[in-house]
């Protein structure tokens, strides 16, 4: 208690002493002090423990503005020497604002980078400088921040052009150059270094401190309380549930409040969760860390004094004063940043930069953010000191990246991740190269860190535990500081930087010397591998490094002399890297084809083979350099026979690389050669050496595993021999610039199928800066073709680069090389070429390759292409494969076309050595005399098994005579033109021609006579089976429900669906099939029910009004509608009909099978079957009841017709008569009798109160109606079902007339036809529900709905015995015309005397109708009377009666209602609200009465109101209704008027809807997509005090921003914790929810807690696609046809439906808590 007590008393004495504080005393105090920083610790050491953690609760608010009062203001005072407000706003207007925009980003903001001018990619720009930019109208990329980067804008190394916005841009006058300090007086610098030094250097004190239960000296407490924190620590390790559950043991808390202090500790990093004496905090910290100390490293709890949380607590609030205060002026930051990096009293590396620095991973999360935004505010905004802090960066960077690994926290809240700001500047990366050696400090640590090494010094990733998996990933972060620090390349080198980075250079050929044959693994034979070995460090490793690498080429390629060092190191390196390889290994000689060569043997089959090669294809990359650069002209000497590679091992990662080095390879030798080395490293050496290798290879070994393998060896090996002499796209190989290299990929990737730019991003190569290069060179290969609503935008080839396709591009995979074949062989069928895919012409390779052409025209390759063919000809053994020859075919092609070429190049005086065709025709030598290879074509031409390479050999027959036409011509002579090889050429087409017109003139007669065949045996078959198909077809036509509509048997001008008049037509048997047990039924009253399968669900789609609190489900009476619509119940059907039976019996098969599941696994499904949800069966609609089918009411031909005011009368008796009849049902008290006894009011003729009418329908039907009544009353009301409670029928002609309303304001909004145009499953749901509505009294109880009755038409003609009836203005009429008519049926079932059900159907209608007009008049605004001129004289009569009219109401209400004199603009309101309820109307009779619709409603005719009147007998001027019985009418008007509600809503106190009711559309969206992500990004989360919300989510129906998906804003509904989006459904969306999620690009729609799906965004790239998590981040705009596709989906109440199809389709979205987003 005590303490308690002190608490109390604390406060008024500390307010007096705080009353008379003066900050400016203070000051002028410290102005004499001798010793000021005694002063100011003595100062803080006071008051700050005064002010902050006083209490278990912080109290922000008061505790900020005290520390304003009594720290912060004495220090401005000091600092400026005046009064603050003035002296910081001199600062302000005298300094020279900074080019450099500095703006910090926050989570979630908005960043724009330039794909065109940026240095590189992490160079951005926040969205008020990019506005401001000449960059929008550039390839920009925007992405969202993780926070924590800063704008680049206005720095000039950031950027290749456009550095600065319209904001930053320099004035010319600017001295730029002048010190800021010039602009202050003498003294003012040394006070603020004075104040800057001793609070910063408090500061830093504070943060760094590591005692729990002292102070640094100078900062102990005067009075020492007895109180305590115990701090919660964040870590990475423990999850939000851990951490919740523990605290609520240790500190037993609620869950509420446990929640909030994990989120809390998530954010900020620390939280203190309990106050008390040192033995209270210390039990809870005992509680937490045995609870978290089971399987992992416990929590970090600390017991901590309160003055010492108090300290920290200033200590971060002085920081972000320091930050607020040097925005004044530049010099301020200047002499801050002095003071920070001023080393202390240690010497070396003791500023106190470096302090704060090297104890960043001692630090909680909130403390590091804090000093994190005050470096970059001071010392990465001032470019003097920016160089200073990245020379200490860089020398701490070993020990802060070792800090870092042991360090749980992410990188983005680690001082490490600052290297971005520093690495990527250019000029600072060399500098720090030069002075700090930073490429190899970086290279080091990073192998410092890869500890695990095997005896020859490699890596070695075996077993790797998850520590070190962890420490593997963050080792990563050095690679990716590495690229910053290469991301530039040099322009200029100096000799300094030269030895720097081939020092560096050096360290990283270390690195790949321990990656070079990493991993290295045998061939396994004889056993499966049970472990797969571990290979995916390795490769990440390898992956990782890919772009270090081409950088560092790009960096040699800059410079020559480096160039030439680099090349001698890394040849040196590998050399160092094989020496150890070849001791085991015997050399043997090979010979083949009269050619010998000298090597060693390797079994690639069974010795060690690693596909980790780093340090050769770095070779290969250096050696492609040299010939790029030709530097190997100049010095021969360079270029030693390169080690050869021995190691031929076929690979896919870094393939180019090794493809380039083989090539590098054979052009420096004999072909013969390198060929022969070729086929010993594949093993298939003795296949082609022997000498009769064409005849015996058939015959012997007939192992099939043997033949197989060796025949995908042959196919690899030649594929590998065309790799090699065609892969000439590499700048420096063949002679080609880079974008044929892209063009080439592009068109191949085309090649497969048409492609989205996203997937050709993916296929594509990146460089360092993730970019393609593809947007340059795409047009000239490709034809955009643009999305529809759904899909995305396509790229195809064009025709016109199909003849560059290459089967056999060495990027395709086997799967890929197959899918493209096809696709071009179909490509060429269409265009009716022959399908040959020849290969394509080459470019001609640079000199220093030029070699290797020979190879096509060497004699192994011609012995080994004769054996292949020798084999195919004879193809008995089947020793062969298609493919095999193919590719020799491939080959020949390759030759052919290369010696072409040639031949065309070729200037007079060279003789072309290069000669295929003489070869391929010599035949073997004399003792095998073997046929040429060119006889054996000419023998395989004709060979009918190889039917599909027939088109390639006839190509390269074709060619062949082209090219000796060529060498003919230029022996003869030389200037012959070329026209005579065309006309060969065209003489060899045109029989190609013919040949191929044939064929297909054969194959078309062919087709005719086969379909003649059929349709002769049809026609055959159906006059077999004549009674069966014309019994078929009557019962097709019976059972159509739209035949009724267009019976001719009406004539079109009579048709009326409502009154005495009503044309109902004749009666037609209706039989349906059911779709379970497939038996058809007539639809009788006395039959077997049959049932369609609906779904009812709450709606607000129409409300124009969200904000009517929801009402209390147990007392609500919904039998009037308020026109505002603002809940409505809405019914749909899939339009499937069954047996009632049926689908009861498959009801409880679902519910027995969900049962079972239920015990099993615990997830929901798409439905939910304790709501009674279930799947149709035959379309998987969800559904969650069934309405009845119903036959329609006959309609009774009665005699008696009565009009208006006769009805009312006879109305007005059989009323008082069921008045007193319901009476006497009730049970009466005692002393009330005395005043009830009135006597009876006789009932009119015929009328018998007492009789009860027996049910016309059968036991079946009954029951459907029951359920369909129930289902609507439970889902409409959210209450449990009870088919006793009298608002049932009430819920079910609410359902009818809020979805006739609904799908009425869906036609207008379509623009169709109100008849006609929609589906039968629509039509079928509204007969279906009208007739339910008329059928349903008959299974409630008959005096309730009587007495629904009774209150209906008293809001129209009053009746004294019904106390509270609405008034007029809150009344949906539709819905009171709909519950009227159907509701009249309990009441005429009692009556006998022949009145006509039809006649008084009329007359609720013509009523309800004059009602509405009124209703219109009432909330009619003023009109513009200029509009008088526009009527004609056809309307004058309704202009005046409308007039008179309203004048009427006028004299009734008075002031209540404006004047209003044009008659034109009334009968226009009226018309035009009136409308949709005429519409609706219309819907009803037509679907209750049977009728079939008029002609002139089923297009869109012009006199469109005609026909609606007649169609529903009214007369076109609808004000007759009313003055045709105005003494009828009089008194009700008055009545109505009189009402008080209408005076009271009129001047303002209800809700007035103004008609025709807007249909509602989503929320209008910006075009930009990125104004949304800034919008997001300043929204905060309402719960937890102006934090950033990770989630924000936007709601597309009402536009409210939610914070989704987090613990803070979960809250509680219906005893369930649900998010922020869950609840706000509730609340808008009667459960549906449609919402944006900002940061992800994602629509969400999401129903009831346990449904939701995620849909496609309506925003598109310029490629047309979306992009979801906005990954690729090309700007995003708005399309409006997929976000009306989405608008037309909500409308059509279709949100639910389309969750249930998606979760039904992807079972990974029913494992998803929607209810927590």
């Amino acid at each position: 208690m005590a303490a308690a007590e002190s608490d109390r008393e604390v406060p008024s004495a500390l307010c007096t002493e705080f009353l008379n504080f003066s900050a400016k005393d203070t000051a002028s105090k410290w102005l004499q002090a001798t010793d000021l920083y005694k002063e100011v610790y003595q100062h803080l050491a006071c008051y700050v423990p005064k002010i902050y953690c006083l209490g278990p609760n912080l109290n922000p608010q008061s505790e900020d503005l005290l520390a304003q009062l009594l720290l912060q203001s004495p220090l401005e005072w000091y600092l400026c020497g005046e009064d603050p407000s003035m002296g910081l706003v001199k600062l302000e207007q005298n300094n020279q604002p900074s080019q450099l925009c500095g703006h910090v980003f926050r989570v979630g903001e908005p960043t724009y980078s330039c794909r065109e001018c940026a240095a590189d990619p992490t160079c951005v720009l926040c969205m008020q400088c990019f506005l401001g930019s000449v960059h929008k109208e550039h390839r920009y990329r925007m992405t969202t921040s993780g926070g924590g980067g800063f704008c680049d804008c206005g720095d000039t190394e950031a950027w290749k052009k456009g550095p600065y916005c319209q904001k930053h841009e320099p004035n010319i006058s600017d001295s730029c150059q002048e010190d800021p300090l010039a602009h202050l007086s003498p003294d003012m610098v040394a006070r603020c270094y004075n104040v800057f030094s001793i609070v910063l250097r408090y500061a830093v004190d504070m943060l760094t401190w590591e005692k729990e239960d002292e102070l640094p000296p100078g900062l102990e407490p005067p009075d020492r309380h007895d109180t305590y924190y115990c701090m919660l620590f964040n870590d990475e390790v423990h999850t939000y549930e851990q951490v919740i559950y523990t605290l609520q043991k240790a500190v037993n808390c609620t869950q509420k409040e446990a929640v909030s202090f994990a989120t809390t500790v998530d954010r900020d990093g620390r939280k203190s969760v309990r106050f008390g004496d040192f033995a209270f905090c210390d039990q809870a910290k005992s509680v937490i860390v045995r609870n978290t100390g089971r399987q992992s490293k416990p929590l970090r709890v600390q017991v901590m004094h309160s003055s010492v949380v108090a300290h920290q607590c200033f200590a971060l609030k002085v920081l972000q004063w320091l930050g607020h205060v040097i925005g004044y002026s530049d010099a301020l930051r200047r002499i801050l940043c002095q003071v920070g990096l001023e080393n202390g009293p240690e010497g070396e590396n003791s500023s106190l930069v470096d302090t704060l620095m090297l104890c960043d991973s001692k630090m909680w999360k909130g403390a590091r953010n804090v000093y994190h935004q005050l470096l970059m505010s001071s010392l990465l905004m001032d470019l003097k000191y920016k160089k200073l802090f990245a020379i200490q960066f860089a020398k701490n960077y070993r020990r802060l990246q070792t800090d870092f690994m042991e360090d749980d926290h992410e990188r983005v809240v680690s001082v490490t991740s600052l290297s971005v700001q520093l690495f990527t500047v250019p000029t600072m990366a060399r500098m720090l190269i030069i002075e700090e050696n930073l490429m190899t400090t970086i290279i080091k640590t990073f192998v410092d860190h890869l500890r695990h090494r095997d005896l020859q010094g490699r890596f070695q990733f075996e077993r790797y535990t998850t520590q070190q998996a962890f420490r593997f990933r963050r080792v990563q972060s050095l690679i990716g500081d590495l690229k910053y620090v290469l991301i530039s390349r040099p322009t200029e080198w100096s000799d300094q930087l030269r030895e720097k980075f081939l020092e560096g250079l050096d360290t990283f050929l270390e690195l790949l010397k321990c990656m070079q044959g990493m991993d290295p693994v045998v061939r396994q034979v004889g056993q499966h591998i049970e472990m797969e070995p571990e290979w995916e460090a390795a490769f990440t490793l390898q992956m990782k490094l890919t772009h270090i690498i081409s950088m560092m080429q790009e960096w040699c390629a800059t410079d020559e002399r480096v160039l030439i060092e680099a090349y001698k190191k890394c040849l040196t390196a590998l050399t160092h890297c094989h020496s150890g390889f070849t001791d085991g290994e015997q050399p043997i000689t090979l010979s083949m084809c009269g050619h010998s060569v000298d090597t060693i043997r390797y079994c690639v089959s069974q010795e060690k083979v690693s596909i980790h090669l780093p340090v050769s294809r770095l070779l290969a990359g250096l050696h492609v350099l040299l010939s790029k650069m030709e530097v190997a002209y100049r010095f021969p000497e360079q270029l030693p026979l390169i080690y050869y590679y021995h190691n031929v091992k076929c690979r896919v990662e870094m393939f180019d690389k090794d493809l380039i080095m083989l090539q590098a390879g054979a052009s420096m030798m004999d072909p013969n050669h390198f060929l022969m080395i070729v086929l010993s490293r594949f093993e298939l050496y003795h296949i082609f050496s022997s000498a009769d290798c064409r005849k015996r290879y058939n015959r012997e070994n007939t192992n099939k595993d043997v033949v197989q393998q060796n025949n995908t060896l042959i196919e690899e090996m030649l594929h590998l021999i065309m790799m090699v002499v065609g892969e000439r796209f590499e700048a420096g190989v063949g002679q080609v610039e880079g974008c044929d290299q892209i063009k080439r990929e592009i068109i191949h990737q085309l090649g497969i199928r048409p492609m989205a730019h996203s997937e050709l991003v993916k296929a594509l190569p990146e460089n360092e800066n993730k970019e393609t290069g593809m947007e340059r060179v795409i047009d000239s290969v490709a034809l955009f073709k643009k999305p529809g609503v759904t899909g995305r935008g396509l790229y195809e080839l064009r025709p016109e680069c199909a003849s560059q396709f290459n089967l056999y591009f060495h990027h395709y995979s086997r799967a890929d090389q197959s899918k493209a074949e096809e696709a071009q062989r179909k490509l060429r069928r269409l265009k009716g070429e022959d399908t040959a895919l020849p290969p394509p012409v080459l470019p001609p390779f640079c000199p220093l390759f030029a070699s290797l052409v020979n190879i096509l025209q060497c004699d192994v390759l011609l012995g080994m292409l004769g054996a292949v063919l020798q084999w195919a000809v004879e193809p008995s053994g089947g020793h062969w494969s298609e493919s095999m020859l193919q590719r020799v075919l491939h080959l020949i092609g390759m030759a052919l076309l290369e010696e072409q070429q040639q031949l065309e190049n070729n200037s007079e005086d060279h003789d072309v050595s290069f000669n295929f065709t003489l070869k391929m025709s010599r035949p073997g030598e004399a003792p095998s005399n073997t046929a040429s290879v060119l006889a054996l074509l000419e023998n395989l031409q004709n060979a009918p098994h190889l039917e599909v390479h027939k088109d390639m050999i006839r190509w390269i027959l074709k060619t062949l005579a082209v090219i000796k036409m060529i060498r003919e011509r230029s022996a003869s002579s030389s200037t012959v033109s070329a026209s005579g090889s065309h006309r060969q050429e065209e003489m060899v087409c045109d029989k190609d021609k013919a040949e191929r017109k044939r064929k297909a003139e054969m194959a078309r007669l062919r087709r005719e006579k086969i379909m003649a065949q059929m349709s002769e045996m049809q026609r055959h078959f159906i006059n077999e089976n004549k009674e069966l198909f014309q019994q078929s077809l009557e019962e097709l036509d019976a059972s159509t429900s739209t035949s009724l509509e267009h019976s001719p048997s009406w004539s079109d001008a009579s048709l009326v669906c409502v009154g005495p008049r009503c044309s109902r037509p004749g009666e037609k048997r209706q039989v349906v099939t059911c779709i379970l047990c497939q038996e058809e039924q007539e639809i009788r009253a006395d039959g077997k029910a049959m049932v369609l399968a609906a779904f009812v669900q709450r709606s607000t789609v129409m409300s124009k009004n969200r904000k009517r609190p929801p009402h209390d489900p147990e007392r609500y009476d919904p039998l009037f509608m308020h026109p505002d619509l603002s809940f409505g119940t809405h019914t749909s059907s899939c339009g499937h009909i069954m047996h009632s039976h049926c689908w009861q019996r498959y009801f409880e098969a679902v519910q027995a099978k969900e049962q079972r599941r239920q015990q099993r696994l615990r997830v929901h499904t798409s439905y939910d079957v304790g709501n009674g949800e279930f799947l149709c069966p035959l379309c998987e609609c969800l559904s969650n009841t069934v309405i009845p089918l119903l036959p329609r009411a006959k309609g009774i031909s009665s005699c008696e017709q009565p009009a208006l005011g006769q009805w009312l009368e006879t109305c007005a008796q059989q009323i008082r008569a069921m008045h007193s009849a319901h009476r006497k049902l009730q049970p009466v008290s005692a002393d009330a009798v005395e005043e009830t006894v009135e006597e009876d009011c006789p009932a009119p003729e015929g009328f018998r109160v007492d009789y009860t009418p027996p049910s016309p329908y059968s036991t079946t039907i009954k029951e459907m109606l029951t359920t369909f009544g129930t289902a609507t009353y439970k889902v409409g009301l959210k209450v449990h079902p009870n088919e006793q409670d009298p608002r049932v029928p009430i819920m079910c002609w609410g359902s009818c007339a809020y979805t006739i309303q609904s799908i009425e304001r869906l036609l207008v909004d379509e623009e169709k036809p109100l008849f006609g145009s929609l589906p039968c499953r629509q039509d079928d749901c509204l007969s279906s529900l009208a007739r339910f509505g008329s059928a349903c009294w008959t299974a409630a109880s008959q005096s309730s709905v009587q007495g629904h009755f009774i209150r209906l038409l008293a809001a129209l003609v009053p009746d004294p015995q019904v106390e509270t009836s609405p008034c007029i203005l809150d009344i949906d009429m539709l819905h009171l015309l709909v519950s009227a008519v159907l509701s009249y049926g309990s009441v005429h079932s009692q009556d006998s005397s022949g009145l006509s059900v039809d006649a008084v159907h009329l007359h609720i209608f013509h009523l309800v109708t004059v009602a509405h007009t009124v209703q219109i008049l009432l909330t009619s605004g003023p009109g513009e009377a200029t509009m008088e001129q526009e009527s004609g004289g056809g309307e004058r009569e309704e202009e005046e009666a409308v007039c008179r009219l309203y004048n009427t109401l006028k004299t009734h209400l008075g002031s209540s209602l404006p004047e209003m004199s044009s008659g034109w603009h009334l009968w226009h309101c009226v018309k035009l609200g009136i409308l949709p309820y005429l519409r609706g109307a219309a819907l009803f009779f037509h679907h209750l009465n049977g009728v079939p619709s008029p002609p002139q409603l089923l297009g869109a005719c012009p006199n469109q109101w005609e026909a609606l009147c007649g169609y529903l007998s009214l007369p076109s001027n609808l004000l007759q209704l009313y003055y045709s019985h105005l003494d009828l009418m009089e008194p009700l008007l008055k009545g109505w008027c009189s009402h008080p509600g209408v005076r009271q809503t009129l001047l303002g106190g209800g809700v007035l809807v103004s008609f025709p009711r807007e249909s509602n559309s989503l929320i209008e969206l910006p075009d930009d997509y990125s104004a949304l992500i800034n919008q997001a990004s300043s929204f905060t989360c309402p719960k937890s005090g102006g934090d950033k919300s990770r989630a924000p989510t936007l709601c597309l129906v009402c536009g409210t921003m939610l914070c989704s998906q987090s613990y803070c804003c979960q809250t509680e509904l219906e005893g369930e914790d649900v998010g922020a989006c869950t609840a706000h459904t509730f609340v808008c969306g009667a459960g549906v929810g449609i919402f944006l999620r900002v940061r992800e690009s994602q629509v969400l729609f999401l129903a009831g807690k346990t449904k939701g799906c995620f849909y496609a965004p309506p925003y598109l790239d310029d490629y047309g696609e979306t992009d979801q998590g906005l990954r690729r981040g090309n700007p995003l705009h708005l399309c409006r046809e997929r976000y009306r596709k989405i608008q037309k989906l909500w409308r059509q109440h279709s949100i639910t439906e389309e969750i249930g199809h998606a979760q039904e389709a992807n079972q990974t979205l029913v494992g998803i808590d929607w209810q927590h987003l």
